[in-house]
């Protein structure tokens, strides 16, 4: 039994390549990018999910593996991946933006916690809201869908095929304003709830300068902020269902 060159070349793009844009979205999206999975299951999952997409992929071209049109097949292959797990990555940040809007208004801007997720620090309240945004997440099936719309994505974007268009990339841009948007949606009712709760502290303190408004302000702000937290629960999981969709739409619009 011999095997040309040519064979061997075929075989081995026609799983590199698909590894490499599956690496790469790995490597930025959430929860499979948690810097608590360990880099050899990443890249076992990786190998895993690439081989059986190439059983139905058809043929990749026939490109030398060392030459310069391979290696811009493989940075195209990697910006795409790059690009899905951004978008996936920016729909987890709305969740955490809203969180630092209510620490702020909480009184809880400075006490933060590391993010094992990212690798960072952020507020509190924050880390509570991407663990409740990685269960909803998880509960909706939003792992199983990445892989459709990643293994869709190689039919929409074949291998060889070009890179993004300047539209999906300058729709990735113009998405970032509903970041701002989506995080102003989920705080807004304990931020708007908190700051009535300070504008009532200031008129308690102008009517009774004797009372120590940071004894007294401070623990009963606290309390009301988990209260209110308590209270926007129910709402949290329609809203971050609605903001994770939106982020699959504006993949699939990338991806063309």
């Amino acid at each position: 039994m011999t095997f040309t060159l040519s064979e061997i070349s075929v075989w081995v793009s026609g799983i590199m390549w698909p590894m490499m844009r599956i690496g790469a979205m790995f490597m930025v999206a959430p929860i499979f990018g948690a810097r608590a999975v360990p880099v050899r299951v990443r890249v076992l999952m990786g190998f895993v999910l690439a081989w059986l997409v190439s059983l139905i992929l058809p043929r990749p071209p026939e490109v030398d593996l060392l030459s310069l049109d391979a290696l811009l097949i493989s940075v195209h292959e990697v910006i795409i991946g790059l690009a899905m797990g951004f978008v996936l990555q920016m729909v987890f940040g709305i969740l955490a933006m809203a969180g630092e809007y209510i620490s702020f208004g909480m009184g809880l801007g400075f006490a933060t916690m590391n993010d094992p997720q990212n690798g960072i620090q952020v507020p509190v309240v924050g880390q509570y809201f991407i663990v409740l945004a990685t269960l909803i997440f998880l509960s909706l099936n939003g792992h199983l869908i990445l892989i459709e719309v990643l293994v869709e994505s190689f039919r929409t974007l074949p291998i060889g095929g070009g890179g993004l268009e300047n539209e999906g990339l300058w729709g990735m841009v113009l998405w970032g304003t509903q970041m701002f948007e989506g995080a102003l949606l989920v705080s807004l009712p304990v931020v708007a709830s908190l700051l009535l709760v300070n504008v009532s502290f200031g008129i308690i303190t102008r009517s009774a300068p004797q009372l120590n408004i940071f004894a007294v302000g401070f623990p009963l702000t606290l309390m009301i902020g988990f209260t209110l937290i308590m209270l926007s629960m129910p709402t949290l999981g329609p809203l971050f269902e609605n903001i994770m969709l939106n982020g699959f739409e504006l993949m699939q619009g990338v991806l063309g």
